[in-house]
């Protein structure tokens, strides 16, 4: 039930819709009764079997008041317009009340559209939000495949599942109220024989529904495997082709997808079940009552009339349709609360890089970055080890060390992807846990190993992040990372499309272009890690020179496993096993004769 008030507190935007929709689902119920109410007492005296009424009752809120009423309408009408005439008009009369029913019942899913639609659009983008302010660390457990199946298909799951129970939470109940309630009115004795009969198909109903919510949650994770499974083998298909192992992904996407056919079939087989064994319960149920309640008025145990047990099994058949909905919206709600369950392990997900209750404002790096005693680990893997350095504002400091050394950990440390877990990090004295997080890393530019683009315009990809960016700026950014030139070549130029990833560009250009946000973006720190290290030789000099500009004037952390690419750093730190081993410049730690960075720089000159 908690999880279903949560789903329904993201109705309150739409509560007009939802109040007009109850409103026109109980008008179109209330022409269903009449539709059926009008024509029995119609045909009784038609046919002889209830005499006229001359005489115009005293009309009240009573229900045989209204019955003396219709009666008295009826005779009147048969004395004045003949017998076929006033069939004639009862039969026009059914049309427009059938008219009437059937408008207020499509007006009702009218109204509920935007209601359905709009739970689905607001819970998916709290997700995507949520999505994003989630650590780096959430993302290293959860499959990337299995994540979008969650924003996607898991919410659709619970738009068929729940939400469309809306459109039938008010209608069903209420029709299944009203026939009740008139059945009780006419005859308690046959309903109460109706409500011993009822509660068995109930729990038939109910037995059979429990085991489809497991397997409903069982399908949406294998199917979450298999997009993820598919996304990688799209990813990697230059090793797949390179290595001849189309066979072998084959095979291995036959038995993930042959997995799912079986899950999906078990689904199918019990939802499916719920429509059918309904109906025929339905059909029991009324067979049962029929016998009963006949024998109950053939040996007049009742003052029920025959044609009162007509309209009384016309009322309880009319009961089979929205209970056999209630029975089917059981059976699919247990396959969205699977659904509902997936979901909410994202929106209920820590978010363990947390903003402090009162973050103070970072206007401008002035002095200095200090780590101070900082360790880090990954779970129980220790990867940083009690760190104090201090980065003066204005200086190029180089990592470097061997891979697990904690490079990359130690600039991820600055902006917060990941939070130390003993000592703190200090910007200017203030502790980086205490600043505004977009404060912080706005005043960070990142260019990775990976030149990390969207499937949008090279204007956009150089922007990104940026409101009302001008083209004057994006250009200036763009020659002072090199990237100029081969952009005013492209056919449409900045507008030009870079494909997923920027695959329609080459490796040097893509990275040009992170260089180029960069710029844009303009930070006082800089982040470099191993920018030109999959780059070319002609590539890696271009970029270089654009890196050489972007750090101008900056303060700069430089990971590079290229060492002749940070000998002009004004201090080189050399990380081991997460300790700082070295330090100094290239020249003096050149002359550290069993040095660690003297050998790495003779490995690679050899």
């Amino acid at each position: 039930m908690k999880r279903l008030a949560q789903l329904i507190s993201y109705l309150k935007p739409y509560f007009t819709n939802t109040w007009l929709n109850i409103l026109c689902n109980i008008l179109s119920i209330i022409f269903s009764v009449f539709s059926l109410t009008m024509i029995i007492p119609f045909l009784n005296i038609l046919f002889g079997l209830t005499p006229k009424v001359t005489q115009k009752p005293d009309m009240n809120y009573g229900v045989s008041s209204w019955v003396d009423g219709f009666n008295y309408f009826m005779s009147q009408a048969i004395a004045q317009y003949g017998e076929v005439t006033t069939l004639g008009m009862v039969c026009i009369l059914v049309i427009i009340v059938f008219f009437l029913k059937n408008l207020f019942r499509w007006l009702a899913i009218y109204f509920l559209a935007p209601v359905r639609n709009g739970i689905i659009r607001d819970l998916r983008n709290d997700m995507y939000k949520k999505i994003l302010r989630l650590p780096l660390s959430y993302f290293s457990n959860e499959r990337k495949g299995d994540l979008i199946s969650r924003i996607t298909n898991d919410l659709n799951e619970v738009d068929t599942g729940i939400i469309n129970l809306l459109e039938n939470m008010i209608k069903d109940p209420l029709e299944v109220f009203i026939y009740l309630g008139w059945m009780i009115y006419n005859s308690p004795k046959l309903t109460i024989i109706a409500f011993i009969i009822l509660p068995i198909s109930g729990f038939i109903i109910t037995s059979v529904g429990k085991p489809l919510k497991r397997q409903g949650k069982n399908g949406l994770s294998h199917y979450g495997y298999l997009l993820s499974f598919i996304e990688e083998s799209l990813s990697g298909i230059r090793i797949v082709k390179a290595f001849n192992g189309e066979w072998f992904q084959r095979m291995r996407f036959v038995r993930v997808n042959h997995e799912m056919f079986r899950i999906n079939n078990r689904i199918i087989r019990l939802r499916d079940l719920s429509s059918p064994m309904s109906e025929f319960l339905g059909i029991t149920a009324v067979a049962a009552v029929l016998y009963l309640g006949g024998k109950i008025v053939l040996e007049h145990q009742t003052n029920l009339s025959a044609s009162g047990f007509i309209a009384y099994m016309l009322f309880f058949s009319q009961l089979i349709s929205p209970m056999k909905s209630i029975s089917y919206s059981y059976f699919n709600i247990q396959k969205g609360l699977a659904a509902l369950d997936r979901v909410n392990e994202i929106l209920d997900a820590d978010e363990v890089i947390v903003e402090s209750q009162t973050p103070k404002a970072l206007n401008e790096f002035q002095h200095h970055i200090e780590y101070k005693n900082v360790s880090f680990a990954y779970q129980d893997e220790k990867v940083l080890n009690d760190i104090n350095v201090t980065i003066k504002k204005g200086k190029v400091i180089a990592l470097v060390g061997p891979s697990g050394s904690g490079k990359s950990t130690f600039v991820d440390l600055l902006p917060r992807f990941w939070d130390v877990k003993s000592g703190e990090i200090c910007i200017d004295g203030i502790n980086i846990k205490d600043l505004k997080l977009f404060d912080l890393r706005k005043h960070m530019g990142i260019v990775s190993q990976e030149a990390i683009l969207f499937n949008d315009t090279i204007f956009n990809n150089i922007a990104f992040g940026m409101r009302d960016a001008k083209e004057e700026d994006v250009i200036a950014a763009a020659k002072v990372a090199n990237a100029h030139e081969f952009i005013a070549q492209l056919e449409n130029g900045y507008q030009t499309n870079i494909g997923e990833r920027g695959s329609k560009l080459s490796g040097g250009q893509r990275q040009r272009l992170t260089i180029a946000r960069a710029v844009m973006k303009n930070p006082p720190i800089l982040i470099l890690d191993e920018a030109t290290s999959a780059l070319d030789t002609e590539s890696e000099k271009l970029v270089q020179e654009a890196l050489y500009k972007l750090m101008q004037n900056r303060t700069s952390i430089v990971i590079a496993h290229r060492l002749s690419t940070i000998q002009h750093a004004d201090e080189i730190w050399v990380l081991q096993k997460g300790s700082i081993i070295e330090k100094g410049t290239h020249d003096q730690l050149m002359n550290m004769e069993s040095g660690l960075y003297k050998r790495l720089v003779d490995m690679q000159a050899f």
